[in-house]
């Protein structure tokens, strides 16, 4: 099990980016959360096999239609044992 937290920038809120995420997660079986910042981005914590996580990442650089994403930064951060991906107010 790895876990990554990965940082969204650009028109990333309010284009139903956090739910997209959730969608992806589950799908590729990775648990964690995605939040909305208040500087405009979205945030990450994604915990699962390494593959799947690639995968999401690959996802966030595209993100829903509405989105428009100008980077995407990933970093390797220590699993904290989630086991459902929830959306984060």
């Amino acid at each position: 099990m790895r876990a990554q937290f990965i940082r969204i920038t650009g028109r990333v809120q309010g284009v139903y980016f956090r739910s997209g995420a959730q969608k992806k997660a589950r799908e590729l079986h990775i648990a964690g959360w995605v939040r909305n910042t208040k500087e405009g981005s979205v945030e990450i914590h994604a915990e699962g096999e390494a593959q799947a996580l690639k995968k999401l990442k690959e996802w966030c650089h595209t993100g829903p239609p509405s989105a428009i994403v100008e980077s995407v930064v990933a970093k390797g951060v220590e699993a904290k044992g989630y086991e459902l991906f929830e959306i984060l107010e």
